[in-house]
């Protein structure tokens, strides 16, 4: 009797689907596992923990030392604010992730904020200031500002919680200022081409400007008021914070115009408008009680960064099947900062 000898290919085929359809089992069922466990499990989701980034001390020194070494902390205040990283409840995670892991054991000696900013959202500058205020009261820590760059409207804002600024000799500083808009009308371009508009409210003033009708006399007046405190509220931080800084001549003189760091720290915007950043972080150990013969570490903190939590939040408009289209006005016209009162600085 003759057996047909199955050739060599088939068999490495067969095992391979074999292998195949093991492992496509094993894995529907780790995840009908998961799925299950996630159906009866608690509902609260805990925040992922902040990026942790080694960075030079002030001598070009990059090692990792043991758990007993200060920290001096680095954050960035780079970009819009209130959009990406620089938003209220992020960096109020990262301040309060500073205080566990790496950072446990009141490891953290003192804060450097590497400014770069043209300010942003008024809500989330003053927000991250009172942070860094409440930061640096409970935990007795200094903190210092190092711009390269810009250091604008909002920007300065959050800057002046720092206990020093210092600047590169190339920076810019200033715009104390409050802005909302542009606002346009189009109201009459619609009557020539003849269309109009309806909309249904209740309560007055409820469609003030309303871009589709006439502009009614006086309407924009209560948004005028809205500008005008937080205006006085960025004004008096300021001022506090800088006790150089002329209330009057802010008001009445420098207004929200920007100046060279040299003009700025004349002002008393700043403290030092010709600084390097090795010169701003000796400054602050010095100052935070680190002793010059104690090694130190600089760490670098930014928010969690989850590309799968970016997709499931449908933020790549590209995934969407959307492109956004600008029409170039010549200012700042993004829709996640549309309609917000800003402190940002447009040259």
């Amino acid at each position: 009797m003759e057996f047909a000898k199955e050739s060599i290919f088939i068999s490495v085929v067969r095992a391979f689907f074999k292998t195949f359809a093991v492992i496509l089992g094993i894995g529907v069922a780790i995840f009908v596992l998961v799925l299950g466990l996630s159906s009866v499990s608690n509902a609260i989701e805990l925040p992922e923990k902040s990026k942790i980034t080694l960075q030079p001390d002030a001598n070009w020194k990059q090692e990792i030392l043991s758990h007993s070494a200060p920290i001096i902390m680095k954050i960035n205040v780079a970009g819009i604010i209130g959009t990406g990283d620089l938003k209220i409840e992020k960096f109020k995670q990262m301040l309060i992730d500073s205080r566990e892991g790496v950072f446990a054991k009141n490891r953290v000696k003192g804060i450097l904020l590497y400014v770069n900013s043209p300010g942003g959202s008024a809500v989330d500058s003053a927000g991250i200031h009172q942070l860094l205020l409440a930061y640096k009261e409970k935990f007795h820590v200094p903190i210092y500002a190092f711009v390269e760059g810009l250091c604008a409207s909002g920007g300065m804002y959050i800057s002046s919680a720092a206990d020093q600024i210092y600047a590169t000799a190339d920076s810019t500083i200033g715009s104390i200022g409050v802005r909302l808009g542009p606002i346009f009308n189009v109201s009459q371009t619609m009557e020539k081409v003849g269309i109009s508009s309806l909309t249904l409210t209740e309560g007055k003033n409820k469609d003030a400007l309303n871009p589709f009708r006439p502009l009614k006399p006086g309407e924009e007046d209560p948004l005028k008021a809205v500008i005008a405190g937080d205006y006085k509220q960025f004004i008096d931080a300021i001022v506090k914070a800088r006790p150089r800084l002329s209330k009057e001549k802010l008001i009445n003189e420098y207004g929200a115009n920007v100046f060279i760091a040299k003009t700025a720290q004349e002002y008393g915007y700043i403290d030092n408008g010709k600084a390097t950043y090795d010169q701003t972080l000796k400054a602050l150990v010095t100052q935070a009680g680190i002793d010059e013969k104690t090694q130190y570490q600089v760490l670098q903190i930014e928010p969690y960064q989850s590309i799968l939590r970016d997709l499931a939040e449908s933020k790549n408009t590209l995934l969407k099947g959307k492109l956004k289209h600008v029409f170039p006005t010549g200012t700042y016209t993004d829709t996640e900062m549309s309609g917000q009162l800003l402190y940002l600085y447009q040259p």
